[in-house]
């Protein structure tokens, strides 16, 4: 396969068809090379309009919608992000071209050695992957942009609240097959709002919760 032809393909059938049209989140995707983040095995894959599996139940997510995911952060040099649910480490990397400094957080440890490696064989140093559950971050008010891989159920304060003021959090929130991608700002003094983006679905995030199913 022709890699850098495959990529300038998926960035302009599949991304821009999407709506992203940020230079900077474009630049970033033609630049990393996402076939390096994919398992082997699936490395044909690695710039189709689909989901990849990396193991233990998780997948990588179309380049659609981490496209959408980097545009609608609106990251700049001087932010500090979090990703939580580090999975392959593609978008890790991405996070870390746009921004200062990026805390990734992954509950699976295969997962998170492996994106570790990735990462440090692409000579990224302002990535920090930590190997912890997500739903017992006790950040308080320190980035500016939270990316969150794995669907919700519904929407809490949880992340919100790690928000510097004006800080921008993109999170997919409900249950098969209804979901929606949201991007929550929070405003000085604590208050927020949310901003709907589009309808996908995301595997949920380990030990983010269920609800239990609606029942007359």
């Amino acid at each position: 396969m022709n890699f850098d032809s495959a990529r300038s393909q998926m960035i302009r059938q599949q991304v821009r068809t999407w709506e992203v049209l940020n230079g900077r989140v474009l630049d970033v995707l033609a630049n990393i090379p996402r076939e390096f983040f994919v398992p082997k095995q699936y490395r044909d894959l690695a710039f189709a309009d689909t989901e990849i599996p990396i193991g233990h139940g998780q997948v990588m997510m179309t380049p659609k919608v981490e496209g959408r995911l980097l545009q609608a952060l609106d990251i700049a040099p001087i932010n500090s992000v979090l990703e939580v649910g580090t999975g392959s480490g593609f978008l890790t990397a991405c996070l870390a071209a746009l921004a200062d400094k990026v805390t990734s957080v992954e509950i699976l440890p295969e997962l998170a050695d492996t994106a570790r490696q990735k990462i440090s064989e692409q000579r990224i140093s302002n990535a920090t992957i930590d190997t912890q559950d997500a739903m017992s971050l006790s950040y308080s008010g320190e980035f500016d942009a939270i990316a969150v891989t794995g669907s919700v159920p519904r929407l809490t304060e949880h992340f919100i609240n790690m928000l510097r003021p004006e800080g921008r959090l993109f999170i997919v929130v409900g249950r098969a097959p209804v979901m929606e991608a949201r991007l929550v700002t929070r405003h000085a003094g604590g208050e927020w709002t949310e901003e709907s983006l589009f309808e996908t679905v995301l595997t949920p995030l380990v030990n983010a919760g269920q609800p239990e199913p609606f029942s007359l």
